[in-house]
């Protein structure tokens, strides 16, 4: 967990608020006599350091915890501010610390507790002794719940970062290759078959502007306004989707791939985020098709709506179909592996392999949701 400038202005006002208090506690509590030198150099070190906790926590509470031993066991008093600069401690060791490290500092706190009443000029009753001990394990639990709250704040933003890969690969993959494609048919063709060629180029002008207009829309729900409120409208459901599966497979049909698409069952509206897997897969299949199924090759994409599922069959009868694997190491990933990680959040299988006569076959089966 990193630690910014801002964040270590906050804890040096906070410990120059209490090492404030802590002194006019001290004066107040000497009487006539007037605060000590020493009494007031340790009342000043009990919260002092918490300037530092995010630095060094472990350093901060070791020094608050021998602070506060030195001003009880020379007789000036028991806390002089209360324990706040002890319990500010625990509570950040909790939070950056390992467990076993919170733990024994805990138990540590918990003793200096204790041994800090006993020696007092009058001793509390036992009751208050247990109350302060529980204060000092709740600042703990604290401490270790908002580690885990962060934890889990971090692996969601990296769930997040692997999805927006995904969605920028699925979308410049496409249309990228089909650019390429198009670009070189129109370049072989250019002298000897104009309409081929102006097709072609068409072709390019067409994707192009597709790869550009979803990119937008992409970048519109990463865009938040100021008041971190998202300004994208919500993903499209799927009665709408339809018309660009239906739009998918016409382009790679004249990317020069034979596509055909069927649609079987009661067409239904889907929640938002099934529509877009679905969308996704078939992107992806064709992409990998138009890739590597060769010459001759031609494709069929099947939309069943059940009961109770969606199912989406890609196949081709090409004859060297293969997906390209996630680099190691990388969030997100690509070709099979990212679609069934894709069919997986949204609980849902796909399977993908050779066909028994040929070809190659992606299978997604999804639950078919409800539209809120």
């Amino acid at each position: 967990m990193g630690t910014n400038f801002r964040q270590i202005q906050v804890d040096v006002l906070l410990a120059c608020v209490l090492t404030t208090l802590s002194l006019i506690t001290t004066a107040h509590t000497s009487g006539d006599d007037g605060i000590r030198p020493a009494a007031g150099a340790l009342a000043a070190l009990t919260v002092a350091p918490v300037a530092l906790r995010r630095v060094a926590p472990v350093a901060t509470m070791t020094v608050i915890m021998t602070a506060e031993l030195a001003y009880s066991v020379l007789g000036y008093g028991d806390f002089p501010n209360a324990g706040a600069g002890l319990l500010v401690a625990m509570f950040t060791v909790a939070t950056l610390c390992p467990r076993t490290t919170a733990a024994v500092l805990c138990g540590a706190m918990a003793t200096l507790t204790v041994v800090v009443y006993e020696t007092a000029v009058t001793p509390p009753a036992w009751s208050e002794v247990v109350q302060a001990v529980l204060v000092t394990i709740v600042a703990w639990l604290l401490g270790r719940a908002t580690r885990g709250w962060a934890r889990e704040a971090g692996r969601a933003a990296a769930r997040e970062r692997a999805r927006i890969a995904r969605e920028l690969h699925d979308v410049v993959a496409h249309h990228m290759s089909v650019v390429s494609l198009q670009a070189g048919l129109a370049g072989y063709v250019m002298d000897n078959d104009a309409p081929t060629a102006r097709k072609a180029i068409a072709t390019v002008g067409e994707s192009s502007r597709e790869a550009l207009t979803e990119l937008r829309r992409l970048l519109d729900v990463l865009r938040v306004d100021d008041d971190d409120a998202p300004t994208a409208t919500p993903p499209r459901a799927a009665a709408e989707h339809l018309p660009l599966l239906e739009e998918l497979v016409r382009r790679t049909r004249d990317s020069g791939l034979p596509t055909e698409l069927t649609i079987t069952g009661e067409r239904r509206a889907l929640p938002p985020d099934i529509a877009l897997c679905l969308h996704r897969v078939a992107q992806e299949s064709l992409t990998n098709t138009l890739k590597h199924a060769g010459p001759g090759a031609t494709a069929r994409v099947t939309l069943d709506h059940g009961e109770r599922t969606v199912t989406l069959t890609v196949t081709d009868t090409g004859t060297a179909t293969v997906t390209v694997p996630a680099p190691a190491g990388q969030p997100g990933s690509y070709g099979i592996r990212g679609m069934r990680e894709r069919a997986a959040l949204h609980d849902g299988e796909l399977t993908a392999g050779p066909r028994a006569g040929g070809g190659f076959e992606v299978r997604l089966r999804l639950p078919a949701g409800v539209v809120r």
